[in-house]
Formats: structure tokens, C-alpha cells, sequence
């Protein structure tokens, strides 16, 4: 037996409501005959008789009146998937997982998230944590739509990378903690005789740190590993120790703590990263849009970081 389709269905309750084919085809904006052959088809889809006429009006019969209520509530639900799909046509609804490194998340998204909202309001944005090689997998399974993440990312013919900005590393020194000669850059031999606070193991942040030190001959052994930056800037304001951190997470400066350039510079670049037969709908392209609106306007690594000036120790009273 072959489904009833929404015209059959819309047309038989008219003819109810309305008492008759020929009002029914009016309130449709059909001719006569085409109703009648809508219920002629349908009745003979189901292989049952569903109206009757008493009083000068079709009436429903026992098995018509059986299929008002589901053929109401599929008409209904046919409306409510058209309200949908216009909805997110019209930008009032939709939905962007988006997954990122901390770091990223806590000082780059915000505004382009914020202005996403502003263009479509009726959006629902997500947003994940992780290192990058967890990200990138989420997004290949298909449990996020788009990745901000630190490369190098594992080749893959399913997706799409893209890079976005260089980001240059720095080191972060308490105030008045003495540097070699008074450097005003840091070598990978003058960092690793300091007290180090660095990412924890694992995220490709710490693996270009380590490949920093490593080209240089030398082997970091942090005092700490924590995988917060924010904690880690905290610990060295404190005076507890040195770190290497983005720059991306430093353009506000940390109490108690000085900016030094690296000598040889490092940097890292963040990339999107988007499965290739992903479908771009108004609320991705949104996303992508305002990502590359902030790579824009992303200070040129060659510039570096504001370096604020050492202050000397606090003396005690």
C-alpha cells in the first residue's frame, strides 16, 4: 500500500469541513473534478469508502472518521518541518559545534562568537575544549562542525585545513627575577637553569616548547605542569616560576610578571579545520567569517608582543 501523500490528506479534511467537494475545491484553490479525483485516489490507496453524505453534506464514514485525527496530525507536522527549514533559511535558528584549544577559547572565540549572535540571533553555538589531536578527531566523526586548533594536524583526505594566524611564543619571567647578563631575549640555555611552569604533556603547545629546547641541546625538567594558562600565569606572577606561553594570551599583560622574547622566536599557527563535504549553512559561514575577520585584524608576528618594562623586586617592609 502506497503512503497517502499531504495533498490527498489536505484535501479530504476540506472536503469535511467544508460539507462538499466542490466548497472544498474552492477553499483549495483547486477545480472540482481535481478534488474529487484527490479523494477518488486516496480511497482508493486504502481500499476503503471515507465519506458519505447525510443532509446535503459528506460526512465522514467509521473508517473516515478513524483517519481524521492522524491525517491532522501529518498535515501539522508537514507545517512544523516547513517552519523549520525557513527558520533556519531566514538565520532564526541553526546551530555551529565549533571545538578549540583552551587557550583559543579564552582569547580569541569570544568575539567572534558574540558577533555570530548578533548577525543570527536564533543560533545555537557550542563550544569544546580539547587538544588538538582530540578535536580534529570529534570533528572528522562528524560530533563537531569546526575546529580552531594549534598545528600540525594528522593528514586526513576528509579534511579541509586551513590556517588562520602565527602566533608567537614568549617567555613570561616574575618581575625582578634575575636573567643572565640582563638578556632582553631568552635562549633555550638561559630558561632551562630557571624554576619552569609549562603545559602539561600532551597538547601540541608543549611539543613545540620542547622541540624549542630540544633543537638547542638541551632538556626542560618544568617544576610544574598545568593545564590551565591561566593557573600558570598566576604561579608566575606569584614569583613561583618561568613559563613560555602565546602571545594570544598575553596582550593584557600579568601583574607581576614581564614579557621576554624568545631567541630563535617561536611561534605556532592555529588553523580551521572542517570536514570537506561538510555542508557550509548561514551559521557556519557566519562562524568561518568572523574567524577570518579576527586573523585580520591579529598583530603581525614579526612585531612580537608589547614588552612591559622589568620593575625591581618588592621590597618588604
Amino acid at each position: 500500500m502506497t503512503h497517502p501523500t499531504l495533498r490527498q490528506m489536505r484535501t479530504y479534511l476540506a472536503i469535511l469541513e467544508t460539507g462538499s467537494v466542490s466548497a472544498a475545491a474552492r477553499s483549495l484553490g483547486l477545480t472540482q473534478p481535481a478534488a474529487s479525483q484527490q479523494l477518488h485516489e486516496l480511497e482508493r490507496q486504502l481500499g476503503l469508502r471515507l465519506t458519505d453524505r447525510a443532509a446535503g453534506r459528506a460526512m465522514p464514514t467509521a473508517a473516515g472518521q478513524a483517519l481524521v485525527a492522524p491525517a491532522r496530525r501529518a498535515l501539522a507536522a508537514a507545517d512544523e518541518m516547513v517552519a523549520a527549514a525557513m527558520a533556519h533559511r531566514a538565520g532564526d535558528a541553526g546551530r555551529v559545534r565549533l571545538g578549540a584549544g583552551a587557550t583559543a577559547c579564552i582569547y580569541l572565540l569570544p568575539p567572534a562568537l558574540a558577533a555570530v549572535k548578533r548577525r543570527l540571533p536564533g543560533i545555537d553555538l557550542a563550544v569544546a575544549t580539547g587538544n588538538t589531536a582530540d578535536i580534529v578527531r570529534r570533528v572528522e566523526d562528524g560530533e563537531l562542525d569546526l575546529a580552531l586548533v594549534t598545528l600540525p594536524v594528522l593528514r586526513s583526505r576528509s579534511l579541509l585545513v586551513t590556517h588562520l594566524l602565527t602566533d608567537p611564543l614568549v617567555a613570561l619571567v616574575p618581575d625582578g627575577m634575575p636573567l643572565a647578563g640582563g638578556a632582553a631575549a631568552l635562549r633555550p640555555a638561559d630558561l632551562v637553569r630557571l624554576p619552569l611552569i609549562l603545559y602539561e604533556a600532551g597538547g601540541n603547545v608543549r611539543r613545540l616548547v620542547d622541540g624549542w629546547f630540544g633543537r638547542a641541546g638541551v632538556t626542560p625538567r618544568p617544576a610544574m605542569e598545568l593545564g590551565n594558562v591561566e593557573a600558570i600565569k598566576g604561579l608566575v606572577g606569584s614569583g613561583l616560576g618561568c613559563s613560555i606561553l602565546p602571545s594570544l594570551a598575553l596582550r593584557d599583560g600579568v601583574p607581576g610578571a614581564a614579557l621576554v622574547t624568545l631567541q630563535p622566536a617561536l611561534t605556532r599557527d592555529l588553523a580551521l579545520v572542517l570536514r570537506k563535504e561538510k555542508v557550509i549553512d548561514r551559521g557556519l559561514r557566519a562562524m568561518l567569517d568572523e574567524m577570518e575577520a579576527l586573523a585580520k585584524a591579529f598583530p603581525e608576528p614579526g612585531r612580537g608582543p608589547p614588552q612591559r618594562p622589568r620593575s625591581s623586586p618588592k621590597r618588604r617592609p
